[in-house]
Formats: C-alpha cells, structure tokens, sequence
C-alpha cells in the first residue's frame, strides 16, 4: 500500500489550452478570385429571366404552381359544352312519362318488298381456302401462294421498264463510241487492224508461250540456288501476261491502233 501511494495529484492543475493557429490562407487567394472572375458577365447567355418579380402581396401560395384547366368562359366563349360525336349519336330514350303516337299505319308492303331485295341482291362470294390437312385446317389462299397471281398482271410477259432504258443508254453510248472512231478514222490517227494481222499475231503469241512453256517444263524441280528461283519467277511473269494479251486479242474481234 505504502508503494501505491502518490502525492503529486493531490493539488488539481488548471487546464491551459494551447491557442488555436491562425488559418491559412493561400496567397494567390484573391489573383484566384480576380482570374475565375474576369470571364464572367451578368445575364451574358440568356439575358435576365423574363418572371415577375416577387413582391410582398404576391407571395407564392400553395398549389399556385399546378396545372389547372382554364375558365369555362374563356374556352367555350358562351356556347354549351357538346361532344364531337354528339350529331351522331341516337336520340335519348323517352321518358316514363311520354306518350307514344298511337294509330299510326304505313302502306310499305315487306313481304314484296323482301322479296324484291332478295331477288336483286348480288351473291356473296365465298372466301378462297385451301385445306392441308385430313382434320379440315384451312388457310387463305391468295397469300398461300398456291394460286398464279403474277400472270394476271397488266406488264406480265412485257420488257421492264428499266431494261428499256438501259438498252437505249447502251445503243447511244455505242453510236457515240462509233461516231468518234469515225472521227479519227477521217483525221488519219487511228487505223483498224485486219483480221490477217490479227490472226497473225495471235499466232506469234501462242508461238511464244509455246516456247516459254517448254523451257519451263525444263526447269530443275528443286530450286535450291538464287538464279533457278530468279529464272522461274521471271518465265512464270513472262507466261501470264502473254496469256492476258492472247485473251484479250481473242476477246476483241475489232482492234483499233492509233498512229
């Protein structure tokens, strides 16, 4: 016990709060203030809001915001109010206490007059159906496509119209094709190759590839050096564009050549 014992709590110490520091305040503070305010305006984008401006007698009230329909006199001007049907609606049922027009007679003979509309009446067409199935499932035919309804059309079996205009855009590019070889036929640029010379040279490019063709069959199947794959791509060029000349002369039974 004697060594719990301790003095220096016994006289209570007067708490001292340490003082509070100042703030900190950055110094570009107010060049902040000055730069974040240099590109703004009053009312610059949109101009002041066109609103009335709130005074003391009138105040914003309760459910002032609300839609609200508006006043009877200024959407009918006077007049009742009355449905846009209202001309096509049947009369009201009387009333309990009206009396209906007794004695009346009409001389309209129905009998006759059934028997004339029956007689003069046009037969209703039966819908077309078709049935797939042993239970009697039946489905329209017209959409079915069962039935030819392209045949029974006003242009079946005629040209397009669109193929007619193609053909006459194609027949004019012609003549103006032919009429501007005439043209240089008669200035003397150009001259039409015979059908001798165009066989003739025909002839020689076949002969060529003829030539070309059996030196690349003699070719070695392994080529292992530079010079045998140089020699190979160069007679494998030389074959393929004198197949796309002899295709060409072939396909072109007229050829011109300018002078």
């Amino acid at each position: 016990m004697l060594q719990e014992e301790n003095i220096y709590n016994l006289i209570p110490r007067e708490e001292v709060k340490p003082p509070k520091p100042a703030r900190y305040t950055s110094k570009f503070k107010q060049m902040a203030r000055e730069e974040r305010q240099e590109g703004k305006s009053g009312y610059k984008t949109m101009g002041q809001a066109k609103v009335p401006v709130p005074t003391t007698d009138n105040f914003l009230k309760k459910h002032s915001k609300e839609p609200k329909l508006p006043p009877r006199e200024h959407v009918f001007a006077g007049e009742p109010f009355t449905y846009p049907d209202a001309d096509r609606r049947r009369p009201p049922v009387p009333h309990k206490e009206d009396k209906p027009l007794m004695g009346l007679r009409t001389t309209k003979n129905f009998i006759t007059n059934n028997a004339v509309g029956n007689i003069m009446s046009v037969p209703k067409k039966p819908d077309k159906n078709f049935v797939d199935t042993r239970g009697g499932d039946k489905w329209p035919l017209d959409p079915s496509g069962l039935e030819p309804k392209f045949i029974h059309k006003k242009d079946f079996g005629q040209t397009p119209g669109y193929l007619v205009k193609r053909n006459k855009e194609v027949i004019r590019a012609q003549e103006e094709y032919e009429a501007y070889i005439a043209e240089h036929f008669r200035r003397g640029a150009m001259k039409q190759l015979s059908e001798a010379e165009r066989q003739v040279i025909l002839a020689g490019l076949k002969a060529n590839w003829e030539e070309i063709h059996h030196q690349y069959q003699g070719l070695s199947v392994v080529t292992d050096t530079v010079p045998k794959k140089n020699r190979k791509e160069r007679m494998e060029a030389e074959m393929k564009q004198l197949e796309r000349d002899i295709e060409t002369i072939e396909k072109h039974k007229v050829i011109y050549i300018a002078n």
